[in-house]
């Protein structure tokens, strides 16, 4: 009574907005956020028995909380959706789910909202305008293939098959999009289709893969679905790109009671993970489900600081840095969902922990990008991985490497964008020299971050710019020296690193400040 007391003591000196947002943040708990992910995630389970024969693939990042496994993950932003920023963006082509969907006949996409709609916008229309796109280049690749008398006039030849040269590229839309929208968006398609074909986009590859025409369809939990009348999916004359909503459209929290605790439900709860999950990841998450659920609103957040702390201190074990979770403690007193960081456990209270390695360890896996000795990750790889022989550490903290010289590594702590916006910029000219310098030797080079999808691959983008001809094929900088690079050029070479490391993110900051580097002045020459 003390504690609730106190607490109105400081709700009444604070402004309205000031105390809407403290409520606010008590309603989105961690425990009410977990505890909402893992009713919505009964939803798409059920959603995923309807095809058990498509892969369900995770929307990062919000899509990735429901879930305990997913085939593929991809990266459609809804700002891309935005009525007032519709485009379609080469940065993320998310080509690798074409190729998964036209290999497995389709696939379900898993994403969610706050906003209290039923669907985000990259699945109103980010995800359309996508489908419509890659399906116009087909058909101009194929048209193109026709007129070079490489394939008859009505199917397209493959190694499994034959495919139609009719094609469906209609623009397909929720009804829920305004037909002012639709027509905005149909004026900008033929130019769209027209940047994908510019970008190097392995086009060949999808129109080889896909048999039919790729198709979005939407299911949230205000779909009515006859279980008797579900069809398979091999009967549709299209590729479905299923998109799953996952939460329920309420834009209001929703109090939930079990026989044990009470709950807020949070619509779109997996949403800007930074703000609520306090270090926990989706899969610590999902392995740890039953002990976080059972722990309760009081020692939730107690659980899963221990969670995290374990987790670090086990990777620590095995040679990876991951930095120690710093938590803001609550503004008020009496918060029983919040703990302060004095409350943090620290790791020598884990040292002695026994561990389950099946249970703890994560995947971390290196990219090779094709055969240009080149790789990109994050820095929780294996200590000895294979095929490295040289490291270059994009994170702020320093890595653990088993390499054959201490000159085999060198790291430059760089910082994203947001928090400082030269950091990359200064660090480039290093990096590329650093590169070359092992490149020319014969080397392999793996370039890591801390999480292996921004920084690393804007850093791998500068040296595949300055050292390496348009084939890929290092060649000491001889190509770079001798044109102007474009804003082209360097989406293109984008286009060839996201072939292989599927789950690039690199930020539009970040990228500014490689375009900045290569066209500023600051080339590197042989000599150098």
């Amino acid at each position: 009574m003390a504690d609730d007391a106190e607490a109105a003591r400081q709700l009444k000196k604070l402004s309205i907005y000031g105390a809407a947002r403290i409520i606010k943040r008590r309603d989105n708990s961690l425990y009410n956020a977990l505890r909402s992910i893992n009713e919505d995630s009964i939803f798409v389970a059920e959603i995923a028995q309807l095809w058990p024969s498509l892969p369900l693939v995770a929307n990062l990042r919000c899509g990735l909380w429901y879930a305990a496994a997913f085939h593929a993950t991809c990266y459609f932003k809804s700002t891309d959706g935005h009525t007032n920023n519709l485009s379609f963006n080469t940065s993320r082509l998310n080509l690798h789910v074409a190729l998964l969907a036209g290999q497995k006949g389709g696939c379900i996409i898993i994403d969610s909202t706050r906003k209290g709609k039923r669907f985000p916008d990259s699945m109103s229309k980010t995800i359309p305008i996508w489908t419509c796109v890659i399906n116009r280049a087909i058909v101009n690749y194929r048209r193109k293939m026709c007129s070079d008398g490489l394939i008859s006039k009505r199917v397209v030849e493959s190694s499994e098959g034959q495919a139609p040269l009719d094609w469906d590229c209609s623009l397909h839309l929720p009804l829920w999009v305004s037909e002012t929208e639709r027509a905005t968006i149909e004026n900008r398609l033929e130019s769209w289709t027209q940047q994908l074909e510019a970008s190097g986009a392995d086009i060949s590859s999808i129109a080889t893969c896909l048999k039919k025409p790729l198709r979005p369809l939407w299911i949230s939990q205000r779909t009515v679905i006859w279980l008797n009348e579900v069809p398979d999916h091999d009967s549709w004359d299209f590729t479905p790109i299923i998109l799953v909503s996952a939460s329920i459209s309420s834009g209001t929290v929703q109090p939930k009671t079990t026989s044990e605790f009470s709950w807020n439900y949070i619509a779109g709860a997996g949403d800007d993970e930074e703000s609520w999950a306090r270090g926990l990841s989706p899969s610590l998450f999902w392995k740890n489900l039953y002990d976080i659920i059972e722990s309760g609103p009081d020692l939730c957040n107690r659980k899963v600081a221990d969670i995290v702390e374990k987790h670090r201190v086990y990777l620590a074990h095995r040679g990876h840095t991951v930095p120690q979770i710093k938590v803001k403690g609550p503004k008020l007193p009496g918060s029983a969902c919040n703990l302060s960081s004095d409350e943090l456990p620290l790791a020598s209270e884990m040292a002695n922990v026994e561990f389950d390695p099946k249970s703890s360890h994560e995947d971390c896996p290196i990219t090779w990008l094709g055969l240009t000795n080149l790789a990109v990750g994050s820095t929780q790889f294996p200590a000895g991985a294979s095929g490295v022989d040289c490291v270059l550490n994009c994170s702020q903290e320093s890595i653990s490497v088993s390499l054959q010289s201490t000159e085999a590594y060198l790291h430059l702590p760089m910082l994203n964008s947001k928090q400082d916006r030269f950091s990359l910029l200064s660090n480039l000219q290093t990096a590329v020299n650093f590169a070359r310098s092992n490149l020319s030797k014969g080397k392999t080079l793996f370039i890591c971050c801390q999480n292996g999808e921004d920084i690393s691959i804007c850093t791998c983008l500068a040296i595949l710019m300055s050292l390496f001809d348009d084939q890929g094929t290092y060649d000491d900088g001889k190509s770079f020296s001798e044109t102007t690079v474009t804003k082209w050029d360097m989406r293109r070479r984008l286009v060839y690193i996201c072939k292989f490391a599927t789950n690039a993110r690199p930020s539009r900051g970040n990228l500014k400040q490689v375009f900045n580097f290569l066209t500023g002045g600051e080339r590197v020459s042989s000599d150098s």
